[in-house]
């Protein structure tokens, strides 16, 4: 029975992932709430399911996807903060998702397999054939998109989502954390127990990874939260499928189980918000109280009755802990409609945001000036 579910469930999914999309609505950057002093304008338009972020050193803005099978490489050749060169960098691919940039090299994650597109800045408009580095991972389309980037100690970090909504593999590379060498080799599952993580970073002082994590569905509205996590060390187990947001055993795979034996949260952000890229601010031209805070980007409900999300979140931490959580920018569901849904951000050398929006099919750019 549990495995008819799990496929009815699948089935579900990827129906809602491939049925004809509705006309999408139409943008509306004034009616997002920021602080004030802050504003929000377009940095590019017409990006096709806008998703994970990677700005390179020279300024090129990589931009992955899920729906889609692209991957862009945007310009502002000219330094008035909007795109006038636009390239699609590769087509044909499978859920490329994620990408990450490192010495001049691109990588780029599909479902089930790692690219690298050597020296990319060479020439844009006539990329290099790309190489498979690693083609490995499950071929489960269902929470297969992959966010990757590079950490501190210099590995390529890929998360491997669970296959279903709530399950128990036996294969452990599922709800998983991985990483490998920059060449593909000595691939390794490093954090337990994570059910979809579609974002993390690293704390600039700490080094230690922080990383976003979308709890699980039908429990109801309210129940259970997606999780902010803090993983200081490797093999760290944060509950999935046996514990949720801490303190509550799934009335499944619970059984027998106790929460005391993971890793709790650092902060529950509240069910159903779907928090994807998070990053921590280090550039100057906020004002100082929002340095070294950590943005998250609510990508928003699908399924709650009342929808929740649809913003830019932001924590202060003092020390590992969180002592304030709240919105950043807010107003991507307007009248109950809604038209823009953030993914991911990065951050432009003069320390202003740039904020992917996969509904809106556009990047954001949100300065400060008082």
């Amino acid at each position: 029975m549990k495995s008819i579910l799990i496929s009815i469930t699948s089935c579900l999914f990827l129906f809602l992932m491939c049925a004809p999309s509705k006309e999408k609505p139409v943008p509306q950057l004034d009616k997002v709430k920021l602080p004030e002093g802050f504003k929000i304008e377009y940095y590019a338009k017409g990006i096709e399911n806008a998703r994970s972020l990677e700005l390179s050193p020279s300024g090129v803005l990589y931009v992955g996807n899920r729906g889609k099978d692209k991957v862009y490489a945007l310009k502002d050749t000219d330094g008035d903060f909007k795109v006038d060169e636009t390239h699609i960098i590769a087509s044909g691919l499978h859920m490329p998702n994620g990408v990450a940039f490192r010495d001049g090299d691109l990588y780029v994650a599909e479902r089930s397999r790692i690219l690298k597109y050597p020296d990319i800045e060479k020439d844009l408009s006539n990329p290099p054939a790309p190489e498979v580095i690693y083609d490995k991972y499950p071929t489960e389309d269902h929470h297969g998109w992959k966010y990757i980037d590079f950490g501190p100690d210099g590995k390529l970090y890929v998360p491997v989502g669970a296959p279903c909504n709530i399950c128990d593999s036996e294969d452990e590379v599922f709800a998983s954390i991985t990483r490998m060498d920059a060449d593909g080799s000595n691939v390794e599952v490093v954090q337990h127990g994570v059910r979809n993580t579609v974002g993390f970073t690293w704390h600039p002082e700490t080094g230690d990874m922080w990383f976003t994590d979308n709890g699980r569905d039908y429990m109801g509205d309210d129940m259970p939260s997606c999780e902010l996590n803090r993983a200081p060390e490797d093999n760290m187990h944060f509950g999935y499928p046996y514990c949720h947001q801490g303190d509550t055993l799934d009335d499944e795979f619970g059984a027998g189980k106790s929460c005391d034996d993971y890793t709790a949260p650092s902060y529950n952000l509240g069910a159903h918000v779907a928090p994807l890229g998070l990053e921590f601010y280090q550039g100057k031209q906020f004002p100082d109280s929002y340095n070294k805070r950590l943005f998250i980007a609510e990508h928003g409900s699908w399924n709650r009755t009342e929808p929740v999300g649809y913003r830019v979140s932001m924590v202060t931490l003092e020390g590992d802990e969180v002592v304030d959580h709240g919105i950043f920018a807010e107003g991507f569901r307007h009248n109950g409609t809604n038209w823009g849904r953030p993914v991911d951000m990065e951050f432009l050398p003069d320390g202003s945001m740039l904020l992917s929006d996969d509904l809106g099919d556009a990047v954001y750019r949100i300065s400060y000036s008082n």
